[in-house]
């Protein structure tokens, strides 16, 4: 339930039954977020319902949800060659996520949480109109977002930190100029086929793509910040801010390599609440996409939940810095910083 007195809210969907063997995407995920009520923050926990179908329908067609629905039906299986999985209880499962999402927002939206995090599997920003893939079976982000732009929100940003490009959440608003998408991603890896600088010449400065190369850590992240989310925001003036979390961006990760660390997390989320306190009266919704290293996974979370509940914790980026950095060498990225500036006419 919604208590008054906190500011941020959670939403957790664990999925225990969408599971395949020898995969990645697994509850283990969250097998590291341990005891709240140990935690140095306090939030306000939702109790998600499943989304509406025409929440859903927003962004799927039901001709896919109907393929969806059957696949889960005659599960467990495999639907793409990801693999996306299925199991019995997945399209339950899915739609209790984007429930969580949606909730997330709608707490957001009527004022009764300054900002929010639904934490919930299965992921969804590789979930594309009328295709399950990467591991997503619904879109939760653009789902939440559709929502928004249907209840009072006029424009909004999605920034999307995955290691991998949100191809699902650029596809369903490649023409849709209310809302603004900004992916940092690791280059040259799955979905392989979207992603890159100039996916969007029609868009530009509403659909940012910022492919990085491996290990690029916490100081490139740092100027994406500052150089490029920051002035994308306050170009694109948006009344809302809603995060694709994806921990696989982690150092740690066994899926990828893009080198950042908790306090790399701590940062950018910081820098996301401020963004949306000078400039969306503090809307801001984050979900969580991938991250396959439990324990990664649960540090990152922490961090986000540190930074959105703000004074309410002492812990800070020098506390998270501590705890797990890069053993990594940091390459630099002024070319793919100019190369971004030049392209969307950025000074």
């Amino acid at each position: 339930m919604y208590n008054a007195g906190m500011t941020t809210a959670c939403a957790i969907v664990p999925s225990p039954g969408h599971v395949f063997p020898g995969h990645e995407e697994a509850p283990s995920r969250f097998q590291y977020f341990g005891d709240w009520d140990a935690k140095p923050y306090r939030v306000a926990f939702l109790d998600p319902e499943p989304a509406p179908r025409e929440a859903v329908t927003a962004v799927h067609s039901e001709r896919m949800l109907r393929f969806f629905e059957e696949a889960c039906r005659q599960g467990p299986g495999i639907t793409d060659y990801a693999p996306t999985y299925v199991t019995q209880t997945t399209y339950a499962d899915a739609f209790l996520a984007a429930g969580a999402t949606l909730a997330c927002t709608r707490a957001v939206l009527e004022g009764r949480a300054r900002n929010a995090f639904a934490i919930v599997r299965p992921p969804g920003h590789h979930a594309e109109p009328e295709a399950a893939m990467g591991f997503c079976l619904l879109n939760n982000v653009a789902i939440a977002a559709r929502f928004a732009l249907a209840n009072g929100i006029q424009k909004l940003l999605i920034f999307d930190f995955d290691v991998h490009h949100g191809n699902g959440t650029q596809a369903v608003f490649w023409n849709e100029p209310r809302a603004a998408f900004f992916s940092t991603h690791q280059e040259n890896i799955y979905p392989f086929r979207t992603g890159f600088l100039d996916d969007a010449p029609h868009a530009r400065g509403r659909i940012v793509n910022l492919p990085l190369p491996a290990r690029a850590g916490d100081r490139a992240f740092a100027r994406i910040a500052d150089e490029a989310l920051t002035p994308l925001v306050e170009r694109f003036a948006p009344e809302m801010i809603l995060v694709s979390a994806g921990f696989d961006s982690h150092w740690s990760d066994p899926l990828a390599e893009l080198g950042l660390s908790s306090a790399g997390y701590f940062a950018l989320a910081q820098t996301l609440v401020t963004l949306a306190d000078a400039h969306c009266g503090g809307k801001l919704v984050f979900t969580l996409e991938g991250g396959y290293n439990p324990k990664s996974v649960a540090s990152g979370v922490e961090a986000v939940l540190c930074a959105l509940t703000g004074p309410s914790t002492s812990l800070g980026v020098n506390a998270f810095a501590a705890q797990d950095p890069s053993p990594y060498e940091e390459p630099e990225i002024e070319d793919q910083l100019a190369r971004l500036r030049e392209w969307h006419g950025w000074r």
